[in-house]
């Protein structure tokens, strides 16, 4: 029978009449589990390590130090001391400190009389109306005072004042990057494969990445950056759909664990990069070398022998099987497969593949379109929560590099017991507590005074911890619920709406400045939402990775696809080795 000429509809219920086994099956055959996996799955998790330098780059490059108005041409031309400069210079707000964006319009040299710091604030707070009206803008510019670092963008390009919002712009523009580069290779991986683009992600991204370090003016610093961001997106797509089409059901949730990790100890690495290498341009390069290794050796990676069968590219599938075989140490296996064999085995797949696929199938079909909308509502509050809470760590009144570690370490806990809950649990209860449970931590926040700023800053640890759980969640359940003939067009456009929830997250600080409860209400109320959301999902809990889009729809009408049968018990097996795991 042949479906390919048909109506989606049509060629739906055509594949029910196949009843063959699944690409799992000639995995195992191969080994499933063997030195190949074992080797494969490290060599892509080392890069994800600087995947976090990347995102969360921004806290360290874009730290904004204290800085006030240069003093006068003739204030600055005497032999005073910094403070006393200061002094004469800066007026005084009610704290006490200095402006950082007026200064007297001429040198107040009568506080420099005896107890000049009282003499200011009597001075300033005799007269406000006559203050005001003696004020200027910074026409000399700003005096910095580096402490936590020796340069940043913020300091080299005076983004202060009314430049102030260029900062969270920098970002916005990097997360452009990413929600252009996930529909981009989203695409093209599922059309020329997940390895090629894999190999140009990672060139991109030291290419860029040193352009960045580089950088003579703002425009061509968020140029680069730009640059980067779509490698990132390439990067985590094709890295992730390599790692999942290459590994057994029962262990998909260990290794999507340990992928997860990677991440969360590159959050380590970078606080203690960036705590070594202060000067900006030192950093951006130090995170962006290592790439030029990854793509030297991303040309021993394996093409998903998965997609190639699926795209009619059997040979090239087979002779990777092979390879694996004999370096999981099962030669002979490998001299079993041939075309006929794969062509047989996997019937229903390669006749569900027959056709081309566009980000329109994502909503062609009722459990489709119900699993991608429910799925970007997930994506889009997961990442707009997170940015916002981990990208404006100055506003915790930590050090930097402390609040970076407690942000990256509380992952470690967070993840365990996620992996813990999708084993035992199912992947959409996780989904769904993990949300709700961060946009509460988060509207909580908005109730403690700010001068508790312990309690203040373990509830944004706990609310961020819980987002990095709904983080982990989502890359490795989203990759269960989309079929292989079109998962990375699927996973291209949920990480779209992740990204720009990422967009709009820095842009909604600045309605701080104005009503300062405003970012938290929204920042915990978006996930809270989509948690309820995403109890629309199907569970996919010891399910095998649907190939076409009609086992999703077999799966979100309640049938069974008979493929299934055997992989029937996984569930109980993978709950039973999280149990050994933990």
């Amino acid at each position: 029978m042949v479906c390919a000429a048909v109506s989606v509809q049509h060629r739906l219920r055509c594949h029910e009449t196949f009843t063959a086994m699944a690409f799992g099956d000639l995995l195992d055959m191969v080994g499933g589990t063997g030195r190949f996996q074992i080797v494969h799955v490290t060599l892509l998790c080392v890069p994800v390590l600087m995947m976090a330098s990347h995102n969360l780059l921004q806290n360290f490059v874009a730290s904004v130090p204290p800085h006030h108005c240069s003093p006068h041409a003739n204030v600055s031309a005497l032999p005073l001391s910094a403070e006393e400069k200061l002094l004469v210079t800066a007026p005084l707000d009610l704290a006490g400190k200095p402006l950082r964006c007026q200064r007297y319009s001429a040198p107040r040299w009568r506080l420099l009389a005896a107890n000049g710091s009282s003499a200011a604030e009597e001075d300033d707070y005799a007269n406000p109306e006559e203050i005001l009206d003696d004020l200027e803008g910074c026409e000399d510019g700003w005096s910095y005072a580096m402490r936590e670092r020796t340069s940043s963008i913020i300091s080299d390009w005076d983004l202060v004042c009314d430049l102030r919002s260029l900062k969270q712009m920098g970002q916005t523009v990097y997360m452009g990057g990413v929600l252009v580069g996930a529909g981009i290779f989203g695409a093209l991986s599922d059309r020329y494969g997940r390895r090629i683009l894999l190999i140009f992600s990672y060139l991109l991204m030291a290419v860029s990445g040193t352009c960045t370090a580089f950088s003579s003016s703002f425009s061509l610093f968020c140029l680069f950056r730009f640059g980067c961001g779509m490698a990132l997106s390439g990067q985590s797509l094709n890295s992730f759909s390599l790692i999942v089409e290459w590994i057994p059901t029962r262990v998909r949730t260990v290794v999507g664990t340990i992928t997860g990790y990677s991440y969360t100890f590159g959050q380590l690495i970078l606080a203690a990069v960036a705590y070594f290498i202060r000067d900006w341009r030192w950093l951006t390069l130090a995170v962006s070398l290592p790439y030029y290794i990854f793509f030297l050796y991303a040309w021993w990676f394996h093409e998903s022998s998965r997609w190639l069968f699926l795209n009619n590219k059997s040979e090239r599938g087979i002779k990777n099987l092979q390879s694996v075989a004999k370096i999981n140490g099962r030669p002979k296996e490998s001299e079993k497969l041939d075309v006929k064999m794969v062509q047989e085995s996997m019937k229903k797949e390669l006749v569900g593949s027959q056709d081309s696929y566009s980000f329109l199938d994502l909503f062609r079909t009722p459990t489709m379109r119900l699993t991608t909308i429910s799925l970007s509502a997930v994506w889009f509050s997961t990442s707009f929560a997170y940015y916002g809470l981990s990208m404006d760590l100055q506003k915790f009144g930590v050090d930097i590099y402390l609040i970076q570690v407690i942000f990256g370490a509380v992952d470690i806990p967070a993840k365990v017991v996620v992996t813990v809950a999708m084993s035992l649990l199912g992947r959409r209860p996780s989904q769904c507590g993990a949300l709700v449970i961060a946009g509460v931590t988060i509207l909580a926040n908005l109730l403690v005074p700010h001068d508790q700023q312990t309690v203040r800053t373990g509830l944004a640890v706990l609310g961020k911890g819980c987002l990095a759980a709904s983080f982990n969640c989502c890359y490795l359940y989203s990759g269960e619920l989309y079929p292989t003939v079109i998962r990375q067009n699927g996973m291209g456009f949920v990480s779209m709406t992740a990204r720009i929830g990422s967009m709009v997250a820095p842009m909604v600080l600045l309605a701080g400045d104005h009503i300062p409860w405003v970012p938290g209400l929204i920042y915990g109320g978006a996930p809270i939402l989509s948690g309820v959301v995403g109890i629309f999902l199907p569970e996919t809990l010891g399910s095998p990775l649907p190939d076409t889009i009609q086992d999703v729809e077999d799966r979100g009408s309640g049938r069974r696809p008979k493929k299934e049968t055997k992989d029937a018990n996984s569930q109980d097996n993978e709950a039973n080795l999280m149990k050994q795991v933990v």
